[in-house]
């Protein structure tokens, strides 16, 4: 059975002690459908030296949450959604049941980049112009106090 839920995605917990937290997950193991997600379900392991170089002490480490305790966040919309599969040129892609968006198409990816370093642009542009405007205001009361 394949999984819906893949390395690097972003989930939300949506039952257990870290309900309502996200993260991102850091391995899935298929045969115990259990995958585990950066900072949550922090367990603590006992951990004794083996040399005289390692130091004995108290680990935290990432605990295995099972796969069906989680919801695949949507990189588009930002919502936790449950997940449509289609086929795009013979191959299985995963979509958002909110919004639709292709999870698994790298170009999709690249195009919503460029969706946001063109806003970023906008914001830097009229930021600019803003100054420009201030600059020659200033401008023009230091030459008339100097007349």
């Amino acid at each position: 059975m394949s999984l819906r839920i893949k390395k690097g995605d972003t989930v939300k917990v949506i039952t257990g002690s870290d309900k309502g937290q996200t993260g991102k997950v850091i391995a899935v193991d298929p045969k115990t459908n259990l995958v585990k997600v950066e900072n949550l379900n922090m367990v603590s392991r006992h951990r004794k030296g083996r040399t005289a170089q390692e130091q004995s002490g108290i680990i935290k480490m990432e605990g295995n949450i099972n796969i069906s305790n989680v919801m695949l966040v949507c990189p588009s919309c930002e919502k936790a959604t449950r997940i449509a599969t289609i086929e795009v040129d013979g191959k299985n892609h995963r979509q958002c049941k909110h919004c639709g968006f292709d999870i698994d198409s790298k170009k999709a990816e690249k195009k919503e980049t460029k969706k946001r370093s063109a806003k970023a642009d906008e914001k830097t542009e009229k930021t600019s112009t803003s100054r420009v405007k201030r600059t020659r205001k200033s401008q023009k009361d230091s030459d008339s106090a100097e007349k």
